[in-house]
């Protein structure tokens, strides 16, 4: 091959396509990585307060008692998971995504309830 002729090939230059949650999911972890002690203070503070919207708007709802129980245990367990792992110090890729898992949770407990 050393007096070959042929070209070596070489890539295109294009990148392939990523999806755009993906993509966003891997910006947002690694700045959340970079800086974990300072978004994770500020994260306590409003995914606690997200977490007491919720288990406001749950207790002041109508619903089955033990419905209602249940879904307020599962909104206090997802934000006392997270504040947990950021203070035991648990790897960034758990925090971030026990916070995002909180926040999503709470959230989706708030929207229910207003519509």
């Amino acid at each position: 091959m050393e007096n070959s002729t042929t070209l070596p090939m070489t890539h295109s230059g294009t990148e392939p396509k990523t999806n755009g949650i993906k993509n966003i999911y891997g910006q947002t972890f690694n700045e959340f990585k970079k800086r974990q002690l300072g978004y994770s203070t500020i994260a306590i503070i409003g995914q606690s307060c997200l977490g007491s919207a919720a288990a406001m708007l749950l207790l002041m709802g109508d619903m089955e008692m033990a419905l209602k129980m249940t879904i307020l245990f599962f909104v206090t367990i997802f934000c006392m998971a997270f504040n947990g792992a950021v203070l035991a110090q648990l790897k960034p890729l758990t925090t971030f995504n026990l916070l995002i898992l909180s926040i999503v949770f709470s959230t989706l407990v708030i929207i229910a309830h207003i519509f």
